[in-house]
């Protein structure tokens, strides 16, 4: 008998050791997700089955709100650079614009001025010739003003002698 009692304390304490491991097991397999490669677990998790359902619901979609809430709070940030660099592309674009238009305006701008130094001597000889018309006019005014005061002096003598000779 005194055989059996240690073999029989042996195999209680072999019994609550496995009892012990499995509730070890239990906790360690997730009432959500099954069972768990680690140890450590959420309170959730591990005291899930000790919930009533409707507080397991309430506190899933908590969960569920609460990622959707931080994954916006994220994204706003990544959207706000998506739209920045769609600015800057749409930046970029307009400065080639007016770069090309303002290596246009240079072109244009080069041109005209060789034109205008082709032209220049020309409107030095328009400027000089306009002088020169208008000396003419004087002087064309002048010898009018003359020819029309000699007319008259050949008339008065002509009349002299148209009176004196009668």
């Amino acid at each position: 008998m005194d055989n059996e009692q240690p073999t029989t304390s042996a195999n209680a304490a072999q019994a609550q050791n496995q009892t012990k491991d499995q509730d070890h097991n239990n906790m360690l397999d997730s009432p959500m997700r099954g069972p768990t490669l680690s140890t450590s677990t959420s309170s959730f998790e591990a005291l899930a089955h000790a919930h009533d359902p409707n507080l397991s619901k309430l506190a899933t979609k908590m969960f569920q709100k609460t990622e959707d809430y931080i994954s916006h709070e994220l994204n706003a940030p990544l959207e706000d650079y998506k739209l920045l660099e769609e600015m800057n592309r749409a930046t970029i674009g307009k400065y080639k614009d007016m770069r090309q238009i303002a290596e246009n305006l240079n072109v244009g701008t080069s041109e005209l001025c060789g034109k205008f130094q082709q032209l220049a001597p020309l409107m030095q000889q328009i400027d000089e010739i306009s002088d020169t018309v208008d000396k003419l006019e004087a002087a064309a005014y002048k010898l009018d003003a003359y020819s029309i005061a000699l007319e008259n002096r050949v008339k008065c003598v002509l009349q002299r002698k148209s009176h004196a000779g009668h």
